[in-house]
């Protein structure tokens, strides 16, 4: 009676549960794939020596693709060091050491057969001070990152036009392309070293503390770039401004560093988590400004 009951209680047919379940597993599959997909870079058990000194340890971190990042903590816990890593630019200093693995579009950068080069040229770097050519005209500027690495590329006026253009700087400079970039204002100079970055076609684009010399209305300007820029390409952004995190970070990761020893993630996640409800009590503490 027990089992008649089961059976009239049960309205799907066996066809129709094996349906499902193939639809379920299909679903799954395609979730795992998509997410695969989007993750642009990822470090796997990092950790960064100069000389004896091991300044950063175990990091383990994934970048989304088309999305930013903000790398947050108080200084010398390692945040700028590990922020070069991801394009081995850390590598140029004497004595620099690496364990662990960075993986980018799914291939360790730091495998013997990769050319740092090119990895610079899909990974681009902008410094914590603007660094245009001051002598240069704006277009000379944004087109010597092709002449450097040996790209080429046609269209120049194109290239030019579309580059200053999602560094938010093409209304304010189009009609003086030929005149020296020394004359720009120093937010200004900082949109044309991303333009000129963005002219070798980068899929990712490193920031160390891109606003921290500068004032709050061209902080303002860098951040709508920020934004704008990674609908399309994937940032990972140092920053000490909390707010700023905030403003334009989709993800962040707390890096933190006891005396004499080396740095570490404490913690990492949306954005929105781990400001707004952040599971380490030392997260909680430096967000809401209690040390660093």
């Amino acid at each position: 009676m027990s089992q008649t009951n089961e059976n009239e209680g049960n309205n799907m047919s066996t066809a129709e549960f094996e349906q499902i379940a193939t639809i379920e597993e299909t679903a799954m599959t395609t979730e795992s794939t998509a997410t695969e997909q989007q993750i642009e870079m990822d470090a796997r058990d990092v950790s960064i020596w100069f000389g004896q000194r091991k300044v950063l340890e175990g990091v383990n971190i994934k970048f989304p693709k088309n999305t930013t990042t903000a790398l947050i903590g108080p200084s010398g816990c390692g945040k700028s060091t590990f922020l070069r890593s991801l394009n081995r630019l850390h590598e140029l200093i004497p004595g620099a050491k690496l364990a662990g693995e960075i993986h980018y579009e799914g291939s360790d950068i730091y495998a013997p057969e990769v050319d740092p080069v090119h990895i610079r040229l899909k990974i681009g770097m902008v410094f914590q001070k603007p660094n245009p050519f001051p002598s240069m005209t704006i277009r000379g500027n944004v087109l010597s990152g092709l002449k450097l690495s040996g790209m080429k590329r046609d269209n120049h006026d194109q290239i030019v036009e579309e580059t200053l253009t999602s560094a938010g700087l093409w209304n304010e400079v189009k009609d003086r392309l030929n005149s020296e970039a020394g004359a720009l204002s120093g937010g200004q100079q900082q949109r044309l070293v991303i333009a000129r970055a963005l002219a070798v076609n980068p899929h990712v684009l490193l920031m160390d503390e891109p606003c921290s010399a500068l004032d709050p209305a061209s902080t303002l300007k860098i951040e709508e770039t920020i934004r704008q820029l990674s609908k399309d390409i994937t940032i990972v952004i140092v920053t000490h401004n909390m707010q700023q995190a905030v403003r334009v970070a989709d993800n962040t990761a707390f890096f933190l560093a006891a005396e004499n020893e080396p740095g570490h993630i404490v913690e990492q996640g949306p954005t929105t988590e781990i400001f707004g409800n952040p599971q380490d009590q030392r997260t909680l503490d430096y967000v809401n400004g209690r040390f660093g």
